[in-house]
């Protein structure tokens, strides 16, 4: 049986989610993964509020679309970040400027959405986790030991109240492992759960375009967590490096001319869809196959539409076994 196909609705929250349901269907989705910002889902109003979560559904299924996760990525950043002013707009306007502010909002409103997802009947909230060492990657001036320890150690203390909640609500947390979060690749991926008391409820959005461009293999990170892959984000991008600039992309924006890496629509891109198909069939992936589009060199519905297409194409089932 093919798995769903989905599209992550971030880098559409400007569009209301009922325009966007009716292009999602058009594009021949399966469901929808709605971000937790633009009006697509009001996690704290959710969380209490069954009525709307009834509205939400309907409206996906008005359009016979499905939803089988839920993503809160901008305010899982917060949790542990330093919070910044380039944060202010991922909490509400009245806490711009107060990182500690914005840290207990973050704590609360990840919470709410384990209990959103329960309401909706939804199995995994996806997002970030924030990292308060991904600013001391390069170890100059010096960096100890100690120092990163006591960033897993912070991550730990954060997000143990959080996954609390998730675990009460029957929901799991899936973080994006991503450059800026706790977990960047393989390595880093495995000290987080070592420092979260590997518990059941903390797993992966497995995104490969984030592990690719850093020269992780996107199939060893699946064959080395089997059991924690609890969603999939299809995702591609490409290493652009000419010579003159660097894999760190040189203060570059995504789509200027000289960037050492950058995005891609789905197939694109340098990722090996197939043999991620073919790892995802190994350890027996069920679930969504989530497009998250960006390509900054192209039209995104064009995008959407060819990427939906693509990911269908690619996916097939794991051969019968008697």
């Amino acid at each position: 049986m093919a798995r769903q196909v989905t599209l992550f609705t971030g880098q559409w929250a400007d569009l209301p989610l009922s325009d966007l349901a009716v292009k999602a269907a058009d594009f021949g989705y399966d469901g929808l993964e709605l971000a937790c910002w633009g009006d697509h889902l009001d996690v704290d109003r959710a969380a209490s509020d069954p009525e709307y979560c009834a509205e939400r559904k309907e409206l996906l299924a008005a359009e016979s679309l499905g939803c089988w996760a839920i993503s809160h990525h901008l305010a899982g950043q917060l949790v542990c970040d330093p919070n910044d002013e380039r944060s202010d707009a991922f909490a509400p306007d009245a806490l711009a400027g107060d990182p500690e502010a914005k840290r207990a909002w973050a704590v609360e409103t990840m919470k709410n959405a384990a209990r959103a997802a329960c309401n909706l009947g939804v199995p995994v909230v996806c997002g970030f986790t924030g990292s308060s060492i991904w600013h001391l990657l390069y170890s100059f001036p010096p960096v100890t030991p100690k120092a990163v320890e006591a960033g897993f150690e912070r991550f730990a203390e954060l997000w143990h109240p959080i996954l609390d909640v998730f675990e009460d609500n029957g929901v799991r947390f899936a973080l994006e492992v991503h450059p800026t979060e706790i977990a960047f690749d393989v390595v880093t991926a495995a000290r987080a759960l070592e420092a979260i008391g590997r518990r059941d409820v903390f797993g992966f959005n497995f995104d490969p375009s984030h592990l690719k461009w850093q020269g992780v293999d996107p199939v060893r990170f699946v064959e080395e967590f089997p059991d924690r892959i609890y969603h999939v984000h299809m995702k591609d991008a490409a290493v652009t490096l000419d010579g003159r600039s660097g894999i760190l992309s040189s203060h570059l924006g995504f789509g200027e001319p000289g960037r050492g890496w950058d995005f891609r629509s789905v197939g694109r891109g340098d990722v090996d869809f197939e043999a991620i198909i073919r790892a995802l069939n190994r350890i027996g992936y069920t679930g969504p196959l989530s497009v998250e589009w960006e390509d900054s060199g192209m039209d995104r519905e064009h995008g959407a539409r060819e990427s939906c297409e693509f990911v269908k194409s690619i996916d097939f089932d794991a051969a019968f076994e008697s």
